[in-house]
């Protein structure tokens, strides 16, 4: 049994920016991933992917995208930032090593892993808010003749070229994936089950997380009825294009319900021209068609499943995961119930997660340093 002052699992960008926040103030830790690479669910996504927040309030602490990145760096950008983060904090994680349970100890915690056991003070859970992807099933699905896949294994549209495809779901992977589907000849619908918000990237140039974090210290609800005359201008009456309105604004939206809105980078202007087709919520599948709630029935040659991830805590920490992480991140665990016990990236933030990533490693850090 190894013997630690500090466990960080995970060595995506929250578990490097806590490693490298720990480093910074001389306290000793240990980082395991369990790919073979920092940033792995970077390197999984779908090639087209762009981050939907601006690089200056979506770099890690200590160390800004390099010059000449664009405002919105792509997949590859991020990977390569995140490997030069972990060279320029000299972060070693111990790579390909799964971590199976973590139990409370005296004074501290077990972390068993596939590859040793660890005996530590205090562990950092920086595994991602979107770790898992979440798969719904429907009724007759199993008889659908076409592929069904979901976005998670997406790579990219050219095996699609031709063919007519649904992608379920409303979030920026669906969003995306949509345009990219339309820029390589497929024809697209979009089912969208329940009432969304949509906000441009942009507004009159400037990033929409920029206006989100300058109105971060008011009542959501304000800052939801100060940004609407803004969102009409861009972005206009959704109502009108088939969508429903939710009925609370985008960053109450983000606050109440953890639920961030599709960020636009183009789909409303395909939406309106009619090249993406806005379907309700799948009812049922069969061999060669998907029946919506309202009970029309159309024909699809493919379906991405665009339908989000889960945090997946509970392969390790087992019942106790949702009552755990639901505690502010840089707050040490769950009260004095779970002493010792940290969460890193899953806040979901107006401003942007790999923002609030930033500030929370920073926070804990400061934390374990002042404990040490």
């Amino acid at each position: 049994m190894e013997r630690l002052e500090t466990l960080v699992i995970g060595a995506g960008p929250a578990g490097l920016a806590a490693a490298a926040s720990l480093s910074k103030r001389g306290a000793p830790f240990v980082i395991v991933e369990q790919a073979t690479a920092v940033g792995s669910s970077w390197r999984g996504h779908y090639q087209r992917l762009h981050l939907h927040t601006d690089q200056a309030h979506s770099a890690l602490p200590y160390l800004g995208f390099p010059p000449g990145t664009p405002r919105y760096p792509s997949r590859e950008e991020m990977i390569g930032y995140l490997e030069r983060y972990a060279r320029h904090f000299a972060l070693t994680p111990r790579l390909g090593e799964r971590v199976l349970s973590i139990h409370p100890a005296d004074n501290g915690w077990v972390a068993t892993t596939t590859a040793s056991i660890y005996r530590c003070q205090r562990v950092i859970v920086a595994t991602g808010y979107n770790a898992v992807p979440y798969l719904p099933s429907w009724p007759g699905q199993e008889r659908f003749s076409g592929r069904i896949m979901h976005s998670s294994e997406y790579r990219n549209a050219e095996p699609f070229r031709g063919q007519s495809v649904l992608v379920i779901g409303f979030g920026n992977s669906g969003g995306e994936i949509a345009i990219d589907l339309h820029e390589h000849g497929a024809r697209v619908a979009m089912a969208v089950r329940g009432a969304v918000n949509i906000v441009p990237r942009d507004i009159f140039g400037l990033p929409t997380v920029a206006i989100a974090h300058a109105l971060r210290r008011l009542p959501a609800g304000l800052a939801d009825a100060l940004a609407a005359p803004l969102l009409r201008i861009t972005i206009g009456d959704i109502t009108k294009l088939g969508f429903r309105k939710l009925s609370v604004g985008p960053i109450e939206q983000i606050l109440t319900k953890s639920r961030i809105p599709l960020i636009d980078i183009g789909t409303v202007r395909l939406v309106r021209s009619g090249d993406i087709e806005i379907l309700g919520g799948v009812d049922s599948m069969s061999d060669t068609d998907v029946t919506f709630d309202d009970g029309s029935a159309h024909r699809f040659d493919a379906i991405i499943v665009a339908t989000g991830y889960r945090p997946g805590l509970e392969r390790f920490l087992g019942p106790r995961s949702d009552a755990l992480s639901a505690h502010p991140p840089h707050v040490d665990g769950a009260a004095e119930r779970a002493a010792g016990l940290h969460f890193c990236g899953f806040t979901v933030s107006p401003p942007g997660m790999l923002r609030e990533i930033g500030i929370e490693a920073l926070r804990i850090a400061q934390h374990i340093s002042r404990k040490s």
